[in-house]
């Protein structure tokens, strides 16, 4: 820092170049910036654009049916931003070499409206059959409601099964997927959206047995 009294300047203020000027107590003072080289290729730096980058990949996957899940967001955000906000680094797990997503605390949707209660997924040669508890009773929710299962597997195939909540309290829905065992399963997510797509549900991932 240097300290300059100099009658052609006059009073030196604010900053120019990589300086910052003011007055103190009549004196012009001169003081460099303060400046922090930024490694681009740090390990903190490698994993933040790694969880990123997994995350945006996450949201591709889903083959836009996740626009559909945040209908009721900040304005200045997308359903993608907000789908980025909720999810790094909630549902990131960077406890290893490399980061991996967290299934159970992702979240595809959210929102006030009901969802529907997934008391029993299984398994089978045909597809996975889902016993839904509908929620039809609770406030808000409608016979009408849709009711959207995605089903991905680690190979990057997805399935999805939509239909309406209806009236029972008790429903079933069957995901077609052929051929698919236990452990080729990536994740399986519930949410419910209203018909005019206004209002969503929060996603429920969903064990498979």
């Amino acid at each position: 820092m240097s300290i300059a009294q100099n009658p052609l300047t006059g009073q030196m203020r604010k900053s120019m170049a990589n300086f910052n000027t003011y007055v103190n107590r009549g004196q012009n003072v001169v003081s460099s910036k303060a400046f922090n080289r930024k490694d681009k290729n740090s390990d903190l730096q490698k994993a933040q654009r790694a969880s990123f980058k997994l995350a945006s990949d996450t949201w591709g996957s889903l083959g836009g049916f996740a626009e559909s899940g945040f209908p009721v967001r900040p304005e200045r955000l997308s359903p993608f931003n907000y789908f980025m906000t909720l999810n790094l680094p909630n549902a990131i797990n960077n406890s290893g070499d490399v980061p991996v997503i967290n299934y159970e605390l992702m979240q595809i949707a959210k929102g006030t409206l009901p969802a529907v209660n997934v008391s029993l997924a299984t398994l089978s040669e045909t597809g996975i059959a889902l016993s839904c508890e509908s929620n039809i009773d609770y406030p808000k929710a409608a016979a009408d409601d849709v009711v959207t299962v995605l089903a991905k597997t680690k190979a990057g195939a997805l399935y999805v099964a939509r239909q309406a909540r209806g009236s029972e309290v008790i429903g079933l829905i069957n995901v077609s997927m052929p051929n698919v065992s236990k452990t080729d399963i990536e994740f399986v997510y519930v949410f419910v959206t209203s018909l005019d797509g206004k209002k969503a549900s929060n996603s429920l991932f969903v064990e498979v047995n």
